[in-house]
């Protein structure tokens, strides 16, 4: 999801605002997240409900965010790969990785870049044949 010059839109919301949006994601309410962020009156529901439509873009782009913390990247997974591999990682139990894990982690690693393709040659000749036996 892109938005041009999302940064400096962001930049411009009121304090409050910002609150809006992650007390918001924290509640999924927004009556509840007008209070939390410091909105008085009797119409916060009225407000939550103006607040919502007016900033809802910049809360799909937090929630994007969020979402995208919690899923690895293929670097952090390569990463990890790697640590593993080369025993920097310990398990649960502060015990190194096994011969057997540490060699799995090298296959992965291996095939993600191609290191174990199996180039076979083939020779010979093939003579080809065309037969024209097409009926009008």
């Amino acid at each position: 999801m892109e938005y041009e010059n999302i940064e400096e839109e962001y930049n411009a919301l009121t304090e409050m605002q910002k609150r809006f949006i992650d007390y918001y994601i924290e509640t999924a309410n927004a009556t509840e997240a007008c209070k939390k962020a410091g909105y008085k009156g009797k119409n916060l529901n009225r407000i939550g409900s103006q607040n919502l439509s007016k900033l809802d873009k910049f809360i799909k782009i937090k929630l994007q965010e969020k979402e995208d913390q919690r899923i690895a990247s293929q670097e952090e997974v390569l990463q990890y790969l790697t640590k593993v591999m080369r025993g920097e990682e310990k398990d649960q139990f502060g015990l190194d990785a096994s011969l057997q894990d540490r060699t799995k982690c090298a296959e992965l690693l291996g095939k993600r870049y191609g290191a174990f393709k199996e180039k076979v040659e083939v020779a010979g000749n093939i003579p080809v044949v065309i037969t024209d036996d097409i009926t009008e």
